[in-house]
């Protein structure tokens, strides 16, 4: 399956589509993603929150959900990195979001976000969550 920077519209693609958001585990990290206060958590962030699946497992599946355009990865300028702290970070692509949107996937989101406050954080965990995130 190939990058796509926009909605898929034929029957085929949506399909192909349909299919990689709705697999069990690329749908909990879209709903991780969202959840998110900044709609933009690393990989740390998103292993944190599952922990039932391996670090190799989310990082598999998020380069689906990148590959298929859904997903993209946001890199932290070079002059806003700091020691220590995350400068890739994953985030849905607009593409992702509106064909989210086109198929009812994405009304939770409030709600996620609530889910996602009340998750009981490390502080390593929590100064992730509060280090720079890259503008979009």
């Amino acid at each position: 399956m190939s990058t796509t920077d926009h909605t898929p519209s034929d029957l085929e693609s949506v399909r192909e589509w349909l299919n990689v958001v709705t697999q069990e585990t690329r749908f909990a990290l879209l709903q991780d993603i969202l959840g998110h206060p900044s709609e933009l958590p690393t990989l740390k962030e998103l292993d944190y929150v599952n922990p039932s699946k391996s670090q190799t497992t989310i990082r598999q599946h998020l380069q689906q959900l990148v590959d298929a355009g859904i997903v993209e990865e946001v890199l932290l300028p070079e002059n806003r990195r700091q020691n220590d702290l995350p400068y890739k970070f994953y985030g849905i692509s607009e593409s992702g979001r509106q064909f989210l949107e086109e198929h009812k996937l994405h009304r939770a989101q409030d709600t996620l976000r609530e889910i996602y406050d009340r998750v009981e954080k490390t502080d390593d965990i929590k100064r992730y969550e509060t280090a720079p995130r890259p503008e979009r």
